[in-house]
Protein backbone atom coordinates (compact mmCIF):
# COMPACT_ATOMS: atom_id res chain seq x y z
CA UNK A 1 0.00 0.00 0.00
CA UNK A 2 2.86 2.34 0.90
CA UNK A 3 4.60 1.48 -2.37
CA UNK A 4 1.47 2.44 -4.34
CA UNK A 5 1.22 5.74 -2.46
CA UNK A 6 4.86 6.52 -3.20
CA UNK A 7 5.15 5.34 -6.79
CA UNK A 8 2.26 7.45 -8.18
CA UNK A 9 3.65 10.79 -6.88
CA UNK A 10 7.15 9.75 -8.05
CA UNK A 11 6.00 8.91 -11.59
CA UNK A 12 3.76 11.97 -11.73
CA UNK A 13 6.68 14.21 -10.74
CA UNK A 14 8.92 12.63 -13.40
CA UNK A 15 6.35 12.70 -16.22
CA UNK A 16 3.89 15.51 -15.52
CA UNK A 17 5.50 18.05 -13.20
CA UNK A 18 5.89 21.72 -14.14
CA UNK A 19 9.64 21.21 -14.52
CA UNK A 20 9.09 18.29 -16.92
CA UNK A 21 6.56 20.30 -18.90
CA UNK A 22 9.03 23.15 -19.37
CA UNK A 23 11.74 20.74 -20.55
CA UNK A 24 9.42 19.04 -23.03
CA UNK A 25 8.23 22.44 -24.30
CA UNK A 26 11.80 23.53 -25.07
CA UNK A 27 12.63 20.22 -26.77
CA UNK A 28 9.48 20.29 -28.92
CA UNK A 29 10.05 23.92 -29.96
CA UNK A 30 13.63 23.16 -31.01
CA UNK A 31 12.54 20.10 -32.95
CA UNK A 32 9.69 22.08 -34.59
CA UNK A 33 12.06 24.83 -35.76
CA UNK A 34 14.60 22.28 -37.00
CA UNK A 35 11.91 20.29 -38.85
CA UNK A 36 10.70 23.47 -40.57
CA UNK A 37 14.12 24.12 -42.10
CA UNK A 38 14.56 20.45 -43.01
CA UNK A 39 11.21 20.52 -44.84
CA UNK A 40 12.24 23.70 -46.66
CA UNK A 41 15.54 22.07 -47.61
CA UNK A 42 13.81 19.00 -49.05
CA UNK A 43 11.47 21.20 -51.11
CA UNK A 44 14.49 23.12 -52.45
CA UNK A 45 16.39 19.93 -53.31
CA UNK A 46 13.37 18.57 -55.19
CA UNK A 47 12.88 21.87 -57.02
CA UNK A 48 16.47 21.90 -58.26
CA UNK A 49 16.27 18.15 -59.03
CA UNK A 50 19.07 17.30 -56.62
CA UNK A 51 17.01 14.45 -55.18
CA UNK A 52 14.50 12.24 -56.96
CA UNK A 53 11.15 12.03 -55.19
CA UNK A 54 8.11 11.59 -57.41
CA UNK A 55 5.24 12.94 -55.37
CA UNK A 56 2.02 14.73 -56.24
CA UNK A 57 1.72 16.04 -52.67
CA UNK A 58 1.61 19.83 -52.32
CA UNK A 59 3.65 19.36 -49.15
CA UNK A 60 6.75 18.93 -51.31
CA UNK A 61 6.06 21.62 -53.88
CA UNK A 62 5.38 24.92 -52.12
CA UNK A 63 7.55 26.45 -49.32
CA UNK A 64 4.38 27.63 -47.54
CA UNK A 65 3.41 24.01 -46.93
CA UNK A 66 6.61 23.56 -44.89
CA UNK A 67 4.75 25.19 -41.98
CA UNK A 68 2.72 21.97 -41.83
CA UNK A 69 5.67 20.08 -40.30
CA UNK A 70 6.41 22.28 -37.23
CA UNK A 71 2.67 22.44 -36.58
CA UNK A 72 2.68 18.63 -36.37
CA UNK A 73 5.22 18.80 -33.53
CA UNK A 74 3.25 21.57 -31.82
CA UNK A 75 0.26 19.20 -31.90
CA UNK A 76 2.38 16.56 -30.16
CA UNK A 77 3.08 19.07 -27.40
CA UNK A 78 -0.63 19.90 -27.18
CA UNK A 79 -1.35 16.20 -26.67
CA UNK A 80 1.12 16.20 -23.78
CA UNK A 81 -0.52 19.34 -22.33
CA UNK A 82 -3.91 17.65 -22.50
CA UNK A 83 -2.61 14.84 -20.29
CA UNK A 84 -0.75 17.39 -18.12
CA UNK A 85 -3.95 19.31 -17.34
CA UNK A 86 -6.16 16.24 -16.82
CA UNK A 87 -5.52 15.99 -13.03
CA UNK A 88 -5.54 19.77 -12.57
CA UNK A 89 -8.74 20.84 -14.29
CA UNK A 90 -11.30 18.80 -16.19
CA UNK A 91 -12.47 21.94 -18.01
CA UNK A 92 -8.93 22.77 -19.15
CA UNK A 93 -8.54 19.14 -20.22
CA UNK A 94 -11.62 19.47 -22.46
CA UNK A 95 -10.38 22.87 -23.71
CA UNK A 96 -7.17 21.19 -24.84
CA UNK A 97 -9.19 18.70 -26.88
CA UNK A 98 -10.83 21.64 -28.65
CA UNK A 99 -7.50 23.39 -29.16
CA UNK A 100 -5.98 20.24 -30.69
CA UNK A 101 -8.76 19.80 -33.27
CA UNK A 102 -8.58 23.53 -34.09
CA UNK A 103 -4.81 23.30 -34.61
CA UNK A 104 -5.37 20.31 -36.90
CA UNK A 105 -7.62 22.52 -39.05
CA UNK A 106 -5.08 25.37 -38.97
CA UNK A 107 -2.31 22.96 -39.98
CA UNK A 108 -4.45 21.76 -42.88
CA UNK A 109 -4.94 25.38 -43.98
CA UNK A 110 -1.19 25.82 -44.40
CA UNK A 111 -1.07 22.73 -46.61
CA UNK A 112 -4.10 23.84 -48.62
CA UNK A 113 -2.70 27.34 -49.15
CA UNK A 114 -0.15 25.80 -51.49
CA UNK A 115 -2.90 24.33 -53.68
CA UNK A 116 -5.28 27.30 -53.89
CA UNK A 117 -6.36 28.32 -57.39
CA UNK A 118 -7.06 32.04 -57.57
CA UNK A 119 -9.80 32.44 -60.11
CA UNK A 120 -13.29 33.82 -60.59
CA UNK A 121 -14.62 30.28 -60.15
CA UNK A 122 -13.56 30.13 -56.50
CA UNK A 123 -16.81 28.58 -55.26
CA UNK A 124 -16.82 26.00 -58.04
CA UNK A 125 -13.40 24.54 -57.19
CA UNK A 126 -13.65 21.83 -54.52
CA UNK A 127 -10.26 22.55 -52.88
CA UNK A 128 -10.90 26.31 -52.72
CA UNK A 129 -14.36 25.75 -51.30
CA UNK A 130 -12.98 23.43 -48.60
CA UNK A 131 -10.35 26.05 -47.75
CA UNK A 132 -13.17 28.58 -47.28
CA UNK A 133 -15.05 26.19 -44.97
CA UNK A 134 -11.92 25.52 -42.91
CA UNK A 135 -10.87 29.14 -42.52
CA UNK A 136 -14.38 30.13 -41.39
CA UNK A 137 -14.49 27.14 -39.03
CA UNK A 138 -11.13 28.09 -37.49
CA UNK A 139 -12.46 31.59 -36.67
CA UNK A 140 -15.68 30.19 -35.17
CA UNK A 141 -13.73 27.61 -33.14
CA UNK A 142 -11.27 30.26 -31.91
CA UNK A 143 -14.19 32.33 -30.57
CA UNK A 144 -16.02 29.34 -29.08
CA UNK A 145 -12.88 28.18 -27.25
CA UNK A 146 -12.45 31.70 -25.86
CA UNK A 147 -16.02 31.65 -24.56
CA UNK A 148 -15.59 28.09 -23.24
CA UNK A 149 -12.52 29.19 -21.25
CA UNK A 150 -14.46 32.13 -19.81
CA UNK A 151 -17.16 29.75 -18.62
CA UNK A 152 -14.45 27.48 -17.19
CA UNK A 153 -13.00 30.34 -15.13
CA UNK A 154 -16.50 31.26 -13.98
CA UNK A 155 -17.03 27.66 -12.85
CA UNK A 156 -13.90 27.86 -10.68
CA UNK A 157 -15.15 31.06 -9.06
CA UNK A 158 -18.45 29.39 -8.21
CA UNK A 159 -16.80 26.40 -6.58
CA UNK A 160 -16.41 26.25 -2.84
CA UNK A 161 -13.67 24.64 -0.79
CA UNK A 162 -12.09 21.46 -2.10
CA UNK A 163 -13.27 18.46 -0.15
CA UNK A 164 -11.08 15.54 0.85
CA UNK A 165 -13.11 13.26 -1.43
CA UNK A 166 -12.17 15.44 -4.39
CA UNK A 167 -8.50 15.08 -3.44
CA UNK A 168 -8.98 11.34 -3.94
CA UNK A 169 -10.60 12.03 -7.32
CA UNK A 170 -7.60 14.17 -8.32
CA UNK A 171 -5.23 11.37 -7.28
CA UNK A 172 -7.21 8.96 -9.44
CA UNK A 173 -6.91 11.35 -12.39
CA UNK A 174 -3.15 11.55 -11.76
CA UNK A 175 -2.94 7.77 -12.07
CA UNK A 176 -4.92 7.88 -15.34
CA UNK A 177 -2.63 10.63 -16.66
CA UNK A 178 0.46 8.55 -15.83
CA UNK A 179 -1.00 5.59 -17.75
CA UNK A 180 -1.85 7.81 -20.74
CA UNK A 181 1.75 9.00 -21.22
CA UNK A 182 3.14 5.61 -22.41
CA UNK A 183 -0.12 4.86 -24.27
CA UNK A 184 0.08 7.98 -26.42
CA UNK A 185 3.86 7.68 -26.79
CA UNK A 186 3.39 4.14 -28.15
CA UNK A 187 0.63 5.31 -30.50
CA UNK A 188 2.79 8.16 -31.83
CA UNK A 189 5.81 5.88 -32.24
CA UNK A 190 3.72 3.28 -34.08
CA UNK A 191 2.37 5.98 -36.42
CA UNK A 192 5.89 7.26 -37.18
CA UNK A 193 7.28 3.76 -37.82
CA UNK A 194 4.30 2.79 -39.96
CA UNK A 195 4.59 5.98 -42.02
CA UNK A 196 8.37 5.45 -42.42
CA UNK A 197 7.78 1.89 -43.68
CA UNK A 198 5.27 3.22 -46.22
CA UNK A 199 7.92 5.65 -47.49
CA UNK A 200 10.57 2.90 -47.70
CA UNK A 201 8.37 0.59 -49.82
CA UNK A 202 6.58 3.14 -51.98
CA UNK A 203 9.14 3.62 -54.78
CA UNK A 204 9.97 7.17 -53.68
CA UNK A 205 6.32 8.18 -53.62
CA UNK A 206 5.55 10.02 -50.37
CA UNK A 207 2.32 8.80 -48.71
CA UNK A 208 -0.24 11.43 -47.90
CA UNK A 209 0.16 13.19 -44.57
CA UNK A 210 -3.61 12.90 -44.23
CA UNK A 211 -3.03 9.25 -43.34
CA UNK A 212 -1.18 10.34 -40.20
CA UNK A 213 -4.35 12.12 -39.03
CA UNK A 214 -6.32 8.95 -39.65
CA UNK A 215 -3.72 6.73 -37.97
CA UNK A 216 -2.95 8.81 -34.89
CA UNK A 217 -5.64 11.39 -34.14
CA UNK A 218 -8.43 9.00 -35.05
CA UNK A 219 -7.11 6.56 -32.43
CA UNK A 220 -6.19 9.44 -30.14
CA UNK A 221 -9.76 10.70 -29.82
CA UNK A 222 -11.03 7.13 -29.50
CA UNK A 223 -8.84 6.73 -26.40
CA UNK A 224 -10.05 10.11 -25.11
CA UNK A 225 -13.65 8.91 -25.36
CA UNK A 226 -12.77 5.87 -23.23
CA UNK A 227 -10.94 8.10 -20.72
CA UNK A 228 -13.93 10.45 -20.51
CA UNK A 229 -16.26 7.52 -19.88
CA UNK A 230 -13.98 6.23 -17.11
CA UNK A 231 -13.88 9.70 -15.52
CA UNK A 232 -17.66 9.91 -15.72
CA UNK A 233 -18.09 6.54 -13.98
CA UNK A 234 -15.54 7.42 -11.29
CA UNK A 235 -17.22 10.80 -10.71
CA UNK A 236 -20.35 8.96 -9.52
CA UNK A 237 -18.39 8.06 -6.36
CA UNK A 238 -17.97 11.77 -5.58
CA UNK A 239 -21.18 13.43 -6.75
CA UNK A 240 -24.73 12.54 -7.68
CA UNK A 241 -25.68 16.07 -8.75
CA UNK A 242 -27.68 15.99 -11.96
CA UNK A 243 -26.05 19.01 -13.64
CA UNK A 244 -22.53 17.66 -13.09
CA UNK A 245 -23.46 14.27 -14.52
CA UNK A 246 -25.01 15.97 -17.56
CA UNK A 247 -21.91 18.18 -17.95
CA UNK A 248 -19.55 15.21 -17.93
CA UNK A 249 -21.83 13.22 -20.24
CA UNK A 250 -22.07 16.21 -22.59
CA UNK A 251 -18.29 16.44 -22.81
CA UNK A 252 -18.19 12.77 -23.85
CA UNK A 253 -20.73 13.47 -26.61
CA UNK A 254 -18.60 16.42 -27.72
CA UNK A 255 -15.50 14.21 -27.95
CA UNK A 256 -17.47 11.57 -29.88
CA UNK A 257 -18.53 14.20 -32.43
CA UNK A 258 -14.87 15.18 -32.91
CA UNK A 259 -13.95 11.52 -33.34
CA UNK A 260 -16.72 11.12 -35.92
CA UNK A 261 -15.27 14.00 -37.96
CA UNK A 262 -12.27 11.81 -38.88
CA UNK A 263 -14.57 9.26 -40.52
CA UNK A 264 -15.88 11.76 -43.07
CA UNK A 265 -14.38 14.46 -45.27
CA UNK A 266 -15.34 17.80 -46.74
CA UNK A 267 -17.83 20.20 -45.15
CA UNK A 268 -19.48 17.43 -43.09
CA UNK A 269 -16.23 16.92 -41.17
CA UNK A 270 -15.92 20.66 -40.52
CA UNK A 271 -19.55 20.94 -39.40
CA UNK A 272 -19.12 18.05 -36.94
CA UNK A 273 -16.09 19.73 -35.36
CA UNK A 274 -17.83 23.09 -34.96
CA UNK A 275 -20.94 21.33 -33.60
CA UNK A 276 -18.81 19.44 -31.07
CA UNK A 277 -17.23 22.58 -29.62
CA UNK A 278 -20.52 24.51 -29.72
CA UNK A 279 -22.25 21.66 -27.87
CA UNK A 280 -19.51 21.64 -25.21
CA UNK A 281 -19.81 25.41 -24.78
CA UNK A 282 -23.60 25.24 -24.35
CA UNK A 283 -23.23 22.38 -21.85
CA UNK A 284 -20.77 24.23 -19.60
CA UNK A 285 -22.83 27.45 -19.83
CA UNK A 286 -26.00 25.67 -18.63
CA UNK A 287 -23.95 23.86 -15.95
CA UNK A 288 -22.74 27.20 -14.59
CA UNK A 289 -26.32 28.47 -14.46
CA UNK A 290 -27.13 25.49 -12.23
CA UNK A 291 -24.09 26.24 -10.05
CA UNK A 292 -25.00 29.89 -9.67
CA UNK A 293 -28.64 29.13 -8.87
CA UNK A 294 -27.70 26.56 -6.20
CA UNK A 295 -24.75 28.53 -4.79
CA UNK A 296 -26.11 29.20 -1.26
CA UNK A 297 -26.87 25.55 -0.49
CA UNK A 298 -24.95 23.50 -3.05
CA UNK A 299 -21.96 21.47 -1.93
CA UNK A 300 -19.55 21.95 -4.80
CA UNK A 301 -17.24 19.38 -6.24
Amino acid sequence: MTINKNIVPFLFDKLLSENTREKIEKIILRVAIFSFFVHLLIISLIKFELIDITSTSELLKNPISAIYTPFSFILIYEVYLLIYYLPKSFTTYITKQYEIITLIIIRKLFKDLAAIELSSNWFEIKEDLQFTYDILASLILFYLIFQFQKQGRRKLQLQGEIKSTIVKFVNTKKLIAIILIPVFFTMALYTLINWSIEISFSSHEIPSFESINNLFFDQFFTVLILVDVVLLLISFFYTDQFHKIIRNSGFIISTILIRMSFAVSGPVSTILIVAAVLFGFIIITIHNCYEKDALPTNAHK
